[in-house]
């Protein structure tokens, strides 16, 4: 919901930081190993209880989720970039509250259960609809950037941030921070079947 304002946002600052980045030959690629890599020491951070560390590499990690993008249209874009791009973004996502269910158990186990499978309906409805759309030639224009068709909802990569540093920042609120977001998704989830039905018949 938040992603188009939070992208209008950066982007001035996205895109001088990406040609200084290109500048000193650093590859869009490279930006998108080295972000999944450090969103992966968050989660390892988070699951040893350094939750402070851990919201750091994150916001980090997702500095280098915003910097590969802008490299790559100021070079040359790939879509085998735009493949590892996507897909390390899922696996980013749900190492985070994996990482909270290992750093305690016995607490947060079932809310990062719940949530991870709140991840899988706003995933799938999200990467289904993508395929689909590459195989009608349907275009969007409020993500022109996109490798593919960026199907927006309640719950995206802004809001989802927000959460994950709200967790950081107040781990003692995981279950409530956990529900609640999940149950954001599944209304995400829900919007995106209705416009994928209407959309395809």
């Amino acid at each position: 919901m938040l992603d188009r304002s939070a992208t209008r946002l950066i982007k001035p600052i996205v895109n001088h930081l990406a040609k200084v980045v290109a500048s000193l030959g650093v590859s869009a690629n490279q930006l998108t190993l080295t972000g999944f890599v450090i969103g992966l020491f968050a989660a390892y951070l988070i699951a040893t209880e350094y939750y402070f560390a851990g919201a750091t590499a994150i916001l980090v990690s997702r500095l280098c989720d915003a910097l590969d993008g802008a490299v790559a249209r100021q070079t040359r874009a790939t879509d085998a970039g735009g493949f590892l791009d996507i897909a390390f973004d899922f696996l980013f996502y749900a190492s985070i509250p994996l990482a909270f269910a290992v750093s305690d158990p016995a607490r947060n186990a079932l809310p990062a259960a719940v949530l991870l499978a709140a991840f899988i309906g706003t995933g799938t409805s999200f990467l289904a609809f993508a395929a689909l759309a590459a195989k009608r030639g349907i275009s969007t224009l409020a993500y022109p950037d996109k490798s593919f068709y960026f199907l927006g909802g309640l719950t995206e990569a802004t809001e989802t941030l927000a959460c994950f540093l709200a967790m950081c920042v107040w781990p003692e609120f995981f279950i409530e921070l956990a529900y609640g977001f999940a149950v954001l998704c599944a209304i995400t989830t829900l919007t995106r079947l209705w416009w994928g039905w209407k959309a395809f018949q």
